[in-house]
């Protein structure tokens, strides 16, 4: 049985979910994984990484063609074939790089792929005021959009987010039952919330050991 610690972090966009994760990485000396994954995907399936992402990041049902999400029996789909190999080698190199190490990995229904592993499941939330605050922060792209529309984005990736990981998983994107610690980050400084998870590990696995 695998006795590696896996981290697994679920972030609405905008709520400092990846930074957090890189900060726990650092505390803990634990490998992080995030868009890592999708360039292996790309190498190992020979697509762009633009097309990889556009799959793993989209509402899936629009990555099938309406003949086959309507019919029992599809026919064969260049499309449908692509976003099936490209969810495969996602799966298989997301249960590799857990095999190899202590880690943290961002997103890519990871908390779903390694159910049967040891992990600790993690979700950051936010409010709306805070995650337009930290898009403008983070990104200068942000600035020629307003509140509303810089709303309206955030809403959409979160939107997609949860239409891809709800299809794939059977479960249900944000919902506290699928995960063992969610993270308000309006209020708590990531920093601050990035120590005290790594403390919290820390001291369980002392007691594994």
């Amino acid at each position: 049985m695998n006795q590696n610690t896996i981290i697994t972090i679920g972030r609405e966009f905008g709520s400092g979910g990846r930074e957090l994760a890189r900060r726990l990485s650092e505390e803990l000396g634990f490998a992080y994984y995030d868009q890592e994954i999708l360039k292996e995907i790309a190498q190992r399936t020979q697509l762009s990484e633009s097309y990889v992402r556009a799959i793993v990041e989209k509402s899936p049902i629009t990555s099938y063609p309406i003949h086959v999400v309507r019919s029992f029996h599809p026919a064969v789909s260049p499309v449908m074939d692509q976003t099936n190999k490209v969810c495969q080698e996602q799966t298989a190199i997301i249960k590799e790089l857990a095999d190899k190490s202590d880690c943290i990995i961002v997103g890519r229904c990871a908390d779903y792929i390694l159910r049967d592993y040891n992990i600790l499941r993690i979700f950051v939330y936010s409010g709306m005021k805070e995650k337009i605050a930290r898009c403008r922060a983070k990104s200068g792209d942000a600035e020629s959009l307003s509140d509303k529309e810089l709303e309206k984005q955030i809403k959409t990736i979160d939107k997609n987010r949860k239409k891809y990981y709800d299809f794939y998983t059977g479960q249900e994107w944000g919902d506290k039952r699928n995960y063992d610690l969610m993270i308000n980050t309006s209020n708590i400084s990531i920093k601050t919330a990035a120590h005290e998870i790594a403390v919290m590990v820390k001291e369980f696995n002392k007691t594994k050991n």
